[in-house]
């Protein structure tokens, strides 16, 4: 095989690492909000049924245009469609930043989610162009970190930002690498060219139809958890639209001839297991993302920042394990690295099920270690093993179905997850309370103790009564909502046991050569 010269591998690697460096921003956005929702509420003088949605209108629009990406490649081209989304992207943050009350935020993050997801499945695609052969592991092994690291550390860098600026730069900081990449990609990506006449036999219908069902069920998974589901009548009509879009949009994609998402590419064995590998990766890193700093902000009382130290050795551990899956990816079947990486998630999980009250930092790290460390053995195998064994003509259509399932995957995984600790949360109340009762001769001693202590004069030991029970209340309530996120925890590993047995399935996809130089 003839090896590409040095020069065509730096034209290869610059175009890479600066689409990466896009892909990356968009990402860390979608969490960057996360540990800040609190102080850009207060700044915008928002409700607090009204702050989640500065997180809800970014997945919202994302996961829209994502699978519409391979589309939008064909008719602008690669080059143009990432200078485009970066340049939109960079300006929608910068009205972000600038928002002066909750509407126009919410408008503006969809803006950004909008523009901006187009960044993140081309590049998956592009990775195949620029690299081949052995060279792969190496691109898959990056986009892999990156879509694992850039979700976890979005809550870490948004507190460090807002305790030590303020939440208008958690979107200012988009302004510098935005302008760079906006600056950069026409000049260095050169993939394919642009056909507009493809703009004249769109799918139109399919595309409303396709907007309406992720938009509408997005929309169900988001705040389901926050209105009791299908008690409230708005979360009843968007899941009906959203099923009754659903239906039409695979309807009309399966008999039209030239849809904008190209859902045959699922009766390829690979792609299909890759896609469920995908949704589950996604509740994985996305969950737990959701999990760990909500019980560290409201069972341990932790700060934007604190929470922040605490998970920081998530990112990090993810980056250590690149070099160890690039050493041994070049000597084994990736698929039993996929095995092992998914596992060795699902054991995690099972760590993080052993969580008490107490947990900080010091208790998180080797769960999140366990966690991190493998978690490019999960990711990157599916980009090689689900995207890899399709002709180069269905990748860019595939590659925004690819990516839609990990983002739906996070989605689910949270409104899952947050249903549990809803649920859970009151059934170990209940448990807990029934056993409260006064033939229990501990709990009516901890009650006098309390009493006393509390009691500020003889004359006052009624009051101090009241004030014991509220804590023991407090204390009750506190130990059944630990049980509830160790119920959560234990659901994520009990879909990464069943992500593990289906590797299997996948045929292994063998690298295509480097083409040789050309002979002058």
């Amino acid at each position: 095989m003839t090896q590409a010269a040095p020069d065509n591998w730096l034209k290869s690697l610059l175009p890479f690492v600066v689409m990466c460096i896009g892909m990356f921003i968009a990402l860390l956005d979608i969490q960057i909000v996360a540990s800040s929702l609190q102080d850009i509420g207060g700044g915008l003088s928002a409700a607090q049924d009204e702050i989640s949605w500065v997180q809800t209108a970014y997945l919202i629009a994302e996961i829209i245009v994502i699978p519409l990406s391979g589309w939008l490649t064909r008719v602008f081209s690669t080059k143009w469609l990432f200078t485009f989304s970066a340049a939109g992207f960079t300006f929608a943050s910068v009205l972000c930043g600038l928002a002066w009350n909750i509407e126009s935020m919410i408008i503006f993050r969809a803006l950004q989610g909008l523009l901006g997801a187009s960044m993140i499945p081309t590049v998956f695609t592009s990775s195949f162009h620029y690299f081949q052969g052995p060279r792969r592991v190496y691109s898959a092994a990056v986009i892999g970190t990156i879509a694992s690291v850039a979700p976890t550390l979005g809550p870490v860098i948004g507190g460090w930002i807002t305790d030590t600026l303020n939440w208008h730069w958690l979107f200012y900081v988009n302004l510098v690498p935005g302008i760079a990449i906006t600056l950069l990609v026409p000049f260095l990506v050169d993939i394919d060219k642009p056909d507009f006449s493809l703009l004249g036999e769109a799918d139109y219908p399919g595309i409303v139809l396709m907007a309406v069902f992720l938009g509408t069920l997005e929309y169900v998974l988001e705040e389901g958890t926050r209105w009791n589901w299908f008690d409230d009548s708005t979360i009843r009509l968007c899941a009906c639209i959203s099923a009754v879009s659903g239906l039409l949009f695979i309807a009309r994609s399966l008999t039209f001839s030239r849809p904008v998402v190209d859902l045959r590419a699922f009766t390829n064995r690979n792609f299909a297991v890759g896609c469920v590998l995908s949704f589950i990766t996604g509740i994985g890193i996305f969950a737990t993302i959701y999990l760990t700093p909500l019980f560290l902000g409201y069972v341990r009382g932790f700060s934007a920042w604190q929470t922040g130290e605490a998970i920081f050795s998530t990112g990090v551990a993810s980056m250590l394990g690149v070099p160890l899956y690039i050493f041994f990816a070049r000597r084994f079947d990736t698929r039993w690295l996929m095995m092992l990486g998914l596992a060795s998630f699902g054991i995690a999980m099972w760590t993080y099920s052993l969580v008490t009250h107490d947990w900080g930092g010091d208790q998180f790290l080797i769960p999140q270690i366990l966690r991190g460390l493998p978690q490019v053995f999960a990711v990157a195998p599916s980009v090689t093993l689900g995207l890899g064994s399709l002709p180069p003509e269905r990748l860019k259509y595939a590659s925004g179905l690819f990516n839609m399932m990990r983002n739906l995957g996070g989605a689910v995984g949270i409104a899952v997850c947050g249903a549990i600790v809803n649920i859970r949360t009151n059934f170990h109340f209940l448990g807990i309370a029934s056993n409260l009762t006064p033939a229990n001769g501990a709990m009516t001693r901890l009650v006098d103790t309390l009493s006393v202590h509390y009691a500020a004069s003889p004359a006052a030991q009624h009051a101090g009564h009241v004030v014991a029970l509220k804590r023991l209340w407090l204390l009750a309530y506190r130990e059944a909502s630990t049980l509830a996120y160790a119920d959560a925890f234990r659901a994520v590993m009990i879909a990464f046991l069943f992500g593990t047995l289906l590797v299997p399935l996948m045929r292994n996809v063998a690298p295509s050569k480097a083409p040789a130089a050309p002979s002058h």
